[in-house]
Protein backbone atom coordinates (compact mmCIF):
# COMPACT_ATOMS: atom_id res chain seq x y z
CA UNK A 1 0.00 0.00 0.00
CA UNK A 2 2.91 2.22 1.31
CA UNK A 3 4.60 1.58 -2.27
CA UNK A 4 1.39 2.55 -4.23
CA UNK A 5 0.95 5.74 -2.48
CA UNK A 6 4.63 6.84 -3.44
CA UNK A 7 3.63 5.89 -6.93
CA UNK A 8 0.27 8.00 -7.22
CA UNK A 9 2.60 10.87 -5.99
CA UNK A 10 4.85 10.50 -8.10
CA UNK A 11 2.98 10.72 -11.07
CA UNK A 12 0.94 13.04 -10.16
CA UNK A 13 4.13 15.43 -9.45
CA UNK A 14 5.09 14.42 -13.49
CA UNK A 15 1.88 15.68 -14.50
CA UNK A 16 1.89 18.83 -12.55
CA UNK A 17 5.41 19.51 -13.94
CA UNK A 18 4.18 18.77 -17.47
CA UNK A 19 1.41 20.96 -17.19
CA UNK A 20 3.71 23.90 -15.35
CA UNK A 21 5.89 23.08 -18.57
CA UNK A 22 2.74 23.50 -20.95
CA UNK A 23 1.52 26.93 -19.34
CA UNK A 24 4.95 28.63 -19.56
CA UNK A 25 4.58 27.93 -23.62
CA UNK A 26 1.29 28.98 -24.12
CA UNK A 27 0.89 32.82 -23.96
CA UNK A 28 -0.90 34.61 -21.32
CA UNK A 29 -4.05 36.06 -22.26
CA UNK A 30 -4.67 40.09 -23.31
CA UNK A 31 -0.79 39.95 -22.90
CA UNK A 32 -0.48 41.67 -26.26
CA UNK A 33 0.39 45.15 -26.19
CA UNK A 34 -1.63 47.54 -27.28
CA UNK A 35 -1.22 49.50 -30.58
CA UNK A 36 0.09 52.80 -31.23
CA UNK A 37 -0.04 55.52 -33.74
CA UNK A 38 -1.90 58.82 -35.13
CA UNK A 39 -5.25 58.08 -36.78
CA UNK A 40 -4.44 57.55 -40.51
CA UNK A 41 -0.98 56.90 -39.75
CA UNK A 42 0.51 54.40 -41.87
CA UNK A 43 3.95 52.41 -41.49
CA UNK A 44 5.84 51.57 -44.88
CA UNK A 45 8.60 48.94 -44.34
CA UNK A 46 10.30 49.05 -47.41
CA UNK A 47 14.04 49.22 -48.91
CA UNK A 48 15.14 52.49 -49.22
CA UNK A 49 16.34 51.94 -52.99
CA UNK A 50 12.51 50.68 -53.12
CA UNK A 51 10.68 53.58 -51.77
CA UNK A 52 12.51 55.96 -54.13
CA UNK A 53 11.78 54.06 -57.14
CA UNK A 54 8.92 53.08 -59.07
CA UNK A 55 7.33 50.86 -56.19
CA UNK A 56 7.65 53.78 -53.68
CA UNK A 57 5.62 55.89 -56.67
CA UNK A 58 3.06 53.20 -56.30
CA UNK A 59 2.73 53.12 -52.81
CA UNK A 60 1.95 57.10 -52.45
CA UNK A 61 -0.05 57.07 -55.76
CA UNK A 62 -2.75 54.89 -53.83
CA UNK A 63 -2.10 55.22 -50.30
CA UNK A 64 -1.00 58.56 -50.87
CA UNK A 65 -4.02 59.77 -52.90
CA UNK A 66 -6.12 62.95 -52.07
CA UNK A 67 -8.93 62.83 -49.52
CA UNK A 68 -12.33 62.93 -51.68
CA UNK A 69 -14.67 66.09 -50.94
CA UNK A 70 -11.51 68.03 -49.06
CA UNK A 71 -10.87 72.35 -50.05
CA UNK A 72 -7.30 71.49 -50.51
CA UNK A 73 -5.32 68.10 -51.19
CA UNK A 74 -4.84 65.81 -48.16
CA UNK A 75 -3.60 62.47 -48.39
CA UNK A 76 -5.51 58.86 -47.54
CA UNK A 77 -2.56 58.17 -44.91
CA UNK A 78 0.38 60.17 -43.38
CA UNK A 79 3.11 57.17 -44.50
CA UNK A 80 5.77 56.71 -42.57
CA UNK A 81 8.83 54.71 -44.32
CA UNK A 82 11.44 52.82 -43.03
CA UNK A 83 13.70 50.01 -43.95
CA UNK A 84 12.95 46.28 -42.51
CA UNK A 85 15.61 46.98 -39.64
CA UNK A 86 14.16 49.33 -37.93
CA UNK A 87 11.11 47.55 -37.73
CA UNK A 88 11.60 46.31 -34.28
CA UNK A 89 10.21 47.30 -30.89
CA UNK A 90 7.71 50.35 -31.03
CA UNK A 91 7.78 50.54 -34.69
CA UNK A 92 6.09 47.46 -34.47
CA UNK A 93 2.96 48.37 -32.70
CA UNK A 94 1.87 50.33 -35.13
CA UNK A 95 -2.11 50.08 -35.72
CA UNK A 96 -1.60 49.80 -39.52
CA UNK A 97 1.80 49.07 -41.49
CA UNK A 98 2.38 47.65 -45.29
CA UNK A 99 5.58 45.24 -45.47
CA UNK A 100 7.04 45.22 -48.88
CA UNK A 101 9.72 42.20 -49.67
CA UNK A 102 11.21 42.14 -52.35
CA UNK A 103 13.17 39.03 -54.48
CA UNK A 104 10.36 36.70 -53.13
CA UNK A 105 7.43 34.37 -54.35
CA UNK A 106 4.76 36.83 -55.48
CA UNK A 107 1.76 36.73 -52.85
CA UNK A 108 0.02 38.84 -50.60
CA UNK A 109 -0.73 38.06 -46.62
CA UNK A 110 -2.95 39.71 -44.47
CA UNK A 111 -2.06 40.01 -40.98
CA UNK A 112 -4.02 40.78 -38.01
CA UNK A 113 -3.02 41.73 -34.69
CA UNK A 114 0.38 40.29 -35.52
CA UNK A 115 2.44 42.17 -33.07
CA UNK A 116 -0.46 44.38 -30.87
CA UNK A 117 -3.84 45.05 -31.01
CA UNK A 118 -6.14 46.36 -32.40
CA UNK A 119 -3.43 45.89 -35.64
CA UNK A 120 -3.91 45.77 -39.51
CA UNK A 121 -1.08 44.98 -41.58
CA UNK A 122 -0.30 43.52 -45.11
CA UNK A 123 2.89 41.93 -46.60
CA UNK A 124 3.70 42.38 -50.20
CA UNK A 125 6.00 40.24 -51.92
CA UNK A 126 7.42 39.59 -55.37
CA UNK A 127 9.82 38.58 -57.37
CA UNK A 128 10.37 41.83 -59.39
CA UNK A 129 9.60 45.20 -58.80
CA UNK A 130 6.85 44.93 -61.17
CA UNK A 131 5.38 41.94 -59.50
CA UNK A 132 4.95 44.23 -56.52
CA UNK A 133 3.29 47.21 -58.55
CA UNK A 134 1.13 44.63 -60.13
CA UNK A 135 -0.20 43.04 -56.70
CA UNK A 136 -0.67 47.27 -55.01
CA UNK A 137 -2.46 47.95 -58.19
CA UNK A 138 -4.78 44.91 -57.88
CA UNK A 139 -5.27 44.82 -54.32
CA UNK A 140 -5.10 48.71 -52.82
CA UNK A 141 -9.13 49.41 -52.57
CA UNK A 142 -9.21 46.54 -50.15
CA UNK A 143 -5.92 47.18 -48.70
CA UNK A 144 -7.45 50.85 -47.84
CA UNK A 145 -10.68 49.70 -46.64
CA UNK A 146 -9.37 47.29 -44.18
CA UNK A 147 -6.91 50.10 -42.92
CA UNK A 148 -10.20 52.72 -42.93
CA UNK A 149 -12.15 50.07 -41.01
CA UNK A 150 -9.50 49.57 -38.34
CA UNK A 151 -8.61 53.29 -37.82
CA UNK A 152 -12.33 54.21 -37.78
CA UNK A 153 -12.94 51.43 -34.94
CA UNK A 154 -9.70 53.05 -33.25
CA UNK A 155 -11.22 56.03 -33.42
CA UNK A 156 -15.01 55.58 -32.08
CA UNK A 157 -13.13 52.83 -29.15
CA UNK A 158 -11.24 56.79 -28.05
CA UNK A 159 -14.74 58.33 -28.57
CA UNK A 160 -16.33 56.05 -26.19
CA UNK A 161 -13.68 57.03 -23.57
CA UNK A 162 -15.77 60.36 -23.15
CA UNK A 163 -19.55 60.65 -24.27
CA UNK A 164 -22.24 62.97 -23.92
CA UNK A 165 -25.74 61.10 -24.09
CA UNK A 166 -28.28 63.42 -25.90
CA UNK A 167 -31.78 61.62 -25.00
CA UNK A 168 -33.49 64.38 -26.81
CA UNK A 169 -32.33 62.59 -29.61
CA UNK A 170 -33.76 59.36 -29.01
CA UNK A 171 -36.89 61.01 -27.69
CA UNK A 172 -37.36 62.98 -31.05
CA UNK A 173 -35.64 61.14 -33.77
CA UNK A 174 -35.42 58.03 -32.25
CA UNK A 175 -31.85 57.02 -32.82
CA UNK A 176 -28.22 56.89 -30.78
CA UNK A 177 -25.07 58.37 -31.74
CA UNK A 178 -21.76 58.05 -29.59
CA UNK A 179 -21.18 61.86 -29.32
CA UNK A 180 -18.13 63.12 -27.51
CA UNK A 181 -18.52 65.56 -24.75
CA UNK A 182 -16.76 68.68 -26.70
CA UNK A 183 -19.65 68.92 -28.70
CA UNK A 184 -22.78 70.59 -27.18
CA UNK A 185 -26.35 71.55 -29.12
CA UNK A 186 -26.30 74.71 -30.43
CA UNK A 187 -29.81 74.47 -32.11
CA UNK A 188 -32.45 71.72 -30.92
CA UNK A 189 -35.96 71.64 -32.96
CA UNK A 190 -38.54 68.89 -33.03
CA UNK A 191 -36.58 67.01 -36.03
CA UNK A 192 -33.61 68.99 -36.53
CA UNK A 193 -30.53 68.96 -34.06
CA UNK A 194 -27.09 71.40 -35.03
CA UNK A 195 -24.35 69.94 -32.52
CA UNK A 196 -21.13 71.84 -32.83
CA UNK A 197 -17.43 72.17 -30.96
CA UNK A 198 -15.01 74.38 -31.14
CA UNK A 199 -11.76 74.04 -32.27
CA UNK A 200 -8.80 76.58 -32.37
CA UNK A 201 -9.05 77.39 -35.44
CA UNK A 202 -13.01 77.03 -36.30
CA UNK A 203 -15.82 74.42 -35.56
CA UNK A 204 -16.49 70.75 -36.64
CA UNK A 205 -20.56 70.50 -36.74
CA UNK A 206 -23.10 67.91 -36.97
CA UNK A 207 -26.73 68.33 -38.10
CA UNK A 208 -29.14 65.44 -37.54
CA UNK A 209 -32.87 65.60 -39.39
CA UNK A 210 -35.40 63.92 -40.80
CA UNK A 211 -37.59 64.33 -44.45
CA UNK A 212 -40.04 62.25 -46.33
CA UNK A 213 -38.66 59.01 -47.55
CA UNK A 214 -39.15 59.81 -51.36
CA UNK A 215 -36.93 62.92 -50.58
CA UNK A 216 -33.87 61.55 -52.47
CA UNK A 217 -34.77 59.62 -55.27
CA UNK A 218 -32.51 56.48 -56.48
CA UNK A 219 -32.06 57.80 -60.49
CA UNK A 220 -30.16 59.78 -62.88
CA UNK A 221 -31.19 62.54 -59.99
CA UNK A 222 -29.84 61.69 -56.95
CA UNK A 223 -27.08 64.02 -56.89
CA UNK A 224 -29.16 66.99 -57.84
CA UNK A 225 -31.68 65.85 -55.45
CA UNK A 226 -29.12 65.76 -52.46
CA UNK A 227 -28.04 69.66 -52.94
CA UNK A 228 -31.50 70.60 -53.33
CA UNK A 229 -31.96 68.76 -50.03
CA UNK A 230 -28.85 70.25 -48.13
CA UNK A 231 -29.00 73.44 -49.23
CA UNK A 232 -32.91 74.23 -48.15
CA UNK A 233 -32.06 72.68 -44.91
CA UNK A 234 -28.72 74.42 -44.66
CA UNK A 235 -29.90 77.88 -45.66
CA UNK A 236 -32.96 77.69 -43.16
CA UNK A 237 -30.87 77.02 -40.05
CA UNK A 238 -27.48 77.80 -40.34
CA UNK A 239 -27.21 81.18 -39.51
CA UNK A 240 -25.45 83.11 -41.38
CA UNK A 241 -24.98 86.78 -42.29
CA UNK A 242 -27.31 87.94 -44.89
CA UNK A 243 -24.75 88.26 -47.32
CA UNK A 244 -24.98 84.72 -48.37
CA UNK A 245 -26.70 81.40 -47.03
CA UNK A 246 -25.15 77.92 -45.94
CA UNK A 247 -25.32 75.45 -49.50
CA UNK A 248 -23.21 73.37 -51.86
CA UNK A 249 -20.24 74.95 -53.50
CA UNK A 250 -21.07 75.22 -57.54
CA UNK A 251 -17.91 74.79 -58.88
CA UNK A 252 -17.37 71.02 -58.51
CA UNK A 253 -20.04 67.82 -58.47
CA UNK A 254 -20.05 66.32 -54.62
CA UNK A 255 -18.97 62.27 -54.75
CA UNK A 256 -21.79 60.29 -54.24
CA UNK A 257 -21.45 56.48 -53.08
CA UNK A 258 -23.99 53.89 -52.28
CA UNK A 259 -23.30 52.28 -48.47
CA UNK A 260 -24.89 51.24 -45.39
CA UNK A 261 -25.32 52.63 -41.85
CA UNK A 262 -26.89 50.21 -39.13
CA UNK A 263 -28.22 47.83 -41.46
CA UNK A 264 -30.19 50.57 -43.81
CA UNK A 265 -29.16 51.81 -47.36
CA UNK A 266 -27.38 54.95 -47.43
CA UNK A 267 -26.72 57.52 -49.93
CA UNK A 268 -23.06 58.68 -48.70
CA UNK A 269 -22.07 62.51 -50.51
CA UNK A 270 -18.74 64.02 -50.08
CA UNK A 271 -18.19 67.98 -51.40
CA UNK A 272 -17.86 71.42 -50.04
CA UNK A 273 -20.00 73.90 -48.75
CA UNK A 274 -19.80 77.64 -48.73
CA UNK A 275 -21.25 80.94 -47.78
CA UNK A 276 -21.38 82.76 -50.38
CA UNK A 277 -19.89 86.49 -50.75
CA UNK A 278 -18.43 85.91 -47.31
CA UNK A 279 -15.16 83.79 -48.29
CA UNK A 280 -16.52 81.23 -46.38
CA UNK A 281 -16.10 77.25 -47.51
CA UNK A 282 -15.28 73.85 -45.91
CA UNK A 283 -16.35 69.76 -46.62
CA UNK A 284 -19.13 68.40 -46.08
CA UNK A 285 -20.19 64.51 -45.40
CA UNK A 286 -23.98 64.08 -45.96
CA UNK A 287 -25.56 60.62 -44.63
CA UNK A 288 -29.17 59.94 -46.28
CA UNK A 289 -30.01 56.94 -44.38
CA UNK A 290 -33.89 55.34 -45.92
CA UNK A 291 -35.81 53.91 -42.63
CA UNK A 292 -38.21 52.58 -44.32
CA UNK A 293 -40.21 51.00 -40.87
CA UNK A 294 -40.46 54.45 -40.34
CA UNK A 295 -41.46 56.07 -43.59
CA UNK A 296 -39.02 58.43 -43.86
CA UNK A 297 -35.21 59.41 -44.48
CA UNK A 298 -33.07 60.41 -41.93
CA UNK A 299 -29.90 63.29 -42.75
CA UNK A 300 -27.02 63.19 -40.91
CA UNK A 301 -24.00 65.63 -42.06
CA UNK A 302 -20.58 66.99 -40.79
CA UNK A 303 -19.29 69.72 -41.60
CA UNK A 304 -15.62 71.84 -40.86
CA UNK A 305 -15.16 75.13 -40.67
CA UNK A 306 -11.29 75.75 -40.33
CA UNK A 307 -9.90 78.06 -42.57
CA UNK A 308 -6.37 77.74 -44.07
CA UNK A 309 -5.95 74.35 -42.15
CA UNK A 310 -5.53 70.69 -42.87
CA UNK A 311 -9.59 69.24 -42.33
CA UNK A 312 -9.01 65.33 -42.78
CA UNK A 313 -8.81 64.06 -39.53
CA UNK A 314 -11.53 66.29 -38.34
CA UNK A 315 -13.93 65.04 -40.73
CA UNK A 316 -12.58 61.59 -40.32
CA UNK A 317 -13.87 62.01 -36.39
CA UNK A 318 -17.03 63.24 -37.55
CA UNK A 319 -17.80 60.25 -40.20
CA UNK A 320 -16.55 58.12 -37.34
CA UNK A 321 -19.37 59.88 -34.83
CA UNK A 322 -22.18 59.48 -37.61
CA UNK A 323 -21.23 56.00 -38.27
CA UNK A 324 -22.58 54.91 -34.34
CA UNK A 325 -25.75 56.05 -35.47
CA UNK A 326 -28.70 53.35 -34.23
CA UNK A 327 -32.02 53.19 -34.80
CA UNK A 328 -34.02 52.53 -31.80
Amino acid sequence: MKKLSIILLCALCAISCADSKNDKKKKPMGAMAHSVGKINELSVVIDNDLWKGRVGDTIRKYFGAEVPGLPQEEPLFSMRQMPKEAFSGLARKNRTFLYIRNGEQSRMQNLNNKYATPQTGFVISGSTEDDIISIIRDNHETIISKYKLTETKEKQARIKKSLERIPQLEEKLGLTMNIPTAYRIAIEEDKFFWIRKDIQHGSMNLMIYELPLGTVPKDSNTVAAIIKMRDSIGAAKIPTSEVGKFVTEEAYAPYLYETELDGRFTFETKGTWEVKNRFMAGPFVNYAIEDKENNRLVVLEGFVFAPSVNKRDNMFELEAIMKTVKFE
